[in-house]
């Protein structure tokens, strides 16, 4: 078996795919994590009960996962990619470096 690779995507780049249309963004933290602060267009699969056939179909779109820090979304990448399915990027640093960046997140409710 192939050693399976996750891509350092930075949040420009992932910002940028999201609005041109290219990248689903999945978000692996917990519920009550995307209650205090998420990203608006992501679909939150939790990494506590990660299964890859959780994530929806990105109809062409190219899934990055996302976590709080990056460990996670490495974590959840790889289990992808273990269970068959393409998906090797993710958002290096994750919210703490999406924050730094300056772009924006929607607060729950």
């Amino acid at each position: 078996m192939a050693d399976h690779r996750v891509q350092d995507l930075t949040p420009a780049e992932v910002a940028k795919g999201i609005v041109e249309g290219r990248y689903l963004l999945v978000d692996v933290r917990e519920p009550n994590e995307v209650a205090a602060e998420a990203w608006p267009d992501a679909v939150v699969v939790p990494l506590s009960a990660f299964d890859p056939q959780d994530i929806p179909d990105p109809q062409g779109k190219q899934v990055v996962f996302a976590c709080r820090s990056g460990k996670r979304s490495v974590t959840a990448s790889l289990a992808a990619q273990a269970d068959g399915l393409a998906h090797d990027k993710h958002l290096a640093g994750g919210m703490l470096a999406w924050k730094a960046a300056g772009l924006p997140t929607s607060t729950g409710g």
